[in-house]
């Protein structure tokens, strides 16, 4: 049995009556891969940043390296060699990887000998774990497999022999996300200790030695991964049988309600991202998206909700125009029954600082039902927000806490909840289960089969393709702006595959 770099001991943390964890005892051997698993709300994120030192327990004890530590900041961690890579990433977005390296770890008032370290040190770690990034390009004009390779860098440059990871793959295509499992199983061999948090069961299947599942903010399994399966995790997390597969009758298409014809779409730089693209969604069916981020797809949803401006083409809801100037209003659209569950739901989704109640009317706050006279009616909208958050599942169940304060997977649940909620005869969907644990993902695609059951349109991108796979009666490849392919639901992997790389399409033009 490999030495223990990280015990920790009868930990609890409440936030006012929210226990977030209960009694938690987790033991993470020396040189391995340790998964943590549980739904949104189980405790996970704040258990590790009680490890980073963002929180402090209200009990219990942390040892790291088998000796009794304190750690009331961040800096005592990094000073222990624990670092961590967040969901949300914590770079300055203008300043460069160099810059962002060095950010808290300067050595002089200069900063020039500190760059020059930094420099330095940065290729030799780019060398030896295959983390190769540009030290001098901006953060916000990388890729976000990019940005995270610098968060991982960060933690590196300062010593970190525990790294922490939350989420990680919650931004990054499938691609992406096999590379950063080469670089973790390099970190491994190389000594390092890993703490994957994440709700994606085939992952920890993947990478991990151990796993271990937390349910309701307390440790209620740990298991040897190659002795576990899928299957038993799932229950371990939600506490019942989970379908991992949705089940859905045949479609039962009706008319043409949303109707793409030669769109064309540049973005902020002039570079076309949509190009020529024409489909048709009917009432009845699903149509998916599929395609590794940044083919277009985040423009192409951007144009049909109105919130981008378009070159050429037309889009049609229930036959009639959708303005593509940019100027177009979002309220009139959804009162025309189109609702839009954005991709990035930090930045167009949510006002984060604003309560769970206030989100979960945001767009639709001028209508009669939120409405006393010219007020707000605070009671409706509470009302309305309980019985969201009931039928949802949205936890912590409180109206009044703020959005910030949700998990990832949480804050994507209020959205649904808002748009869905709408009984909308077009719903629009990017990445529906971004960020959410296994029960939640049965719950969305329940409740996504079930609108197109009850004759909506719904459109729906997703860079993962079991997701794609299952829900779609019909799906779109999108590669380099374009639309290369149409499948069927029971088109492979490969052959989806290839179409995304744009394989089948460069073929097929020589």
């Amino acid at each position: 049995m490999a030495q223990a770099a990280i015990e920790l001991v009868g930990i609890n943390k409440s936030f006012g009556a929210v226990r977030a964890n209960r009694d938690i005892n987790l033991e993470v051997a020396r040189g391995t891969i340790h998964g943590i698993v549980g739904e949104n709300g189980a405790g996970k994120s704040t258990l590790m940043s009680i490890l980073y030192g963002f929180y402090q327990a209200d009990s219990g004890e942390i040892r790291v390296g088998g000796k009794p530590v304190s750690i009331n900041t961040s800096n005592d961690a990094i000073a222990l060699g624990i670092g961590m890579v967040h969901q949300h990433f914590m770079l300055v977005d203008n300043f460069t990887v160099l810059e962002n390296i060095i950010l808290g770890a300067e050595n002089d008032a200069l900063l020039k000998s500190s760059i020059a370290k930094a420099r330095s040190e940065l290729e030799r770690l780019e060398r030896e774990y295959g983390l190769e990034v540009d030290p001098d390009a901006v953060i916000e004009e990388l890729p976000v497999g990019l940005q995270q390779r610098v968060e991982i860098l960060k933690a590196l440059y300062r010593g970190a022999e525990i790294l922490i990871l939350d989420e990680p793959t919650g931004v990054l295509t499938p691609a992406e996300a096999d590379h950063l499992f080469r670089i973790l199983k390099q970190l491994k061999d190389q000594g390092k200790t890993i703490v994957l948090i994440t709700h994606k069961l085939r992952e920890i299947m993947a990478i991990t030695d151990t796993v271990s599942v937390m349910r309701q903010g307390t440790m209620v399994a740990t298991r040897v991964t190659k002795e576990t399966t899928v299957g038993e995790l799932a229950e371990l997390m939600v506490g019942r049988r989970v379908l991992l597969r949705v089940e859905k009758g045949q479609s039962e298409a009706g008319a043409v309600k949303l109707s793409v014809k030669n769109l064309t779409v540049k973005d902020s730089r002039g570079v076309t991202m949509v190009d020529n693209v024409s489909f048709d969604v009917r009432g009845g069916e699903i149509v998916g998206i599929a395609g590794v981020a940044g083919n277009g797809q985040s423009e192409l949803l951007e144009a049909i909700s109105g919130i981008r401006q378009a070159v050429s083409g037309e889009v049609m809801l229930d036959g009639k125009p959708i303005d593509l100037t940019g100027k177009a209003d979002p309220g009139e659209l959804r009162d025309r029954g189109l609702a839009h569950v954005p991709e990035d739901r930090h930045h167009v989704g949510l006002v984060l600082a604003f309560e769970e109640n206030e989100n979960s009317i945001l767009g639709y706050h001028d209508d009669e039902r939120y409405l006393k006279g010219p007020f707000l009616n605070i009671d409706a909208i509470m009302a309305d927000a309980k019985e969201k958050i009931e039928k949802y599942d949205i936890r912590p169940a409180n109206p009044r806490l703020k959005t910030a304060n949700f998990s990832g997977g949480n804050q994507q649940k209020i959205v649904l909840a808002r748009e869905m909620e709408q009984d909308p005869g077009v719903l629009i969907v990017g990445q529906p289960t971004r960020g959410v644990d296994v029960g939640a993902i049965e719950f969305i695609h329940k409740r996504l089969i079930a609108m197109r059951d009850q004759g909506k349109a719904v459109l729906v991108v997703s860079v993962e393709l079991d997701e794609i796979r299952s829900l779609s009666d019909r799906i779109l490849v999108m590669f380099a702006g374009r639309v290369v392919g149409e499948r069927g639901p029971d088109a492979t992997e490969g052959e989806l595959g290839l179409l995304m790389a744009g394989v089948e399409h460069q073929e097929a033009a020589e």
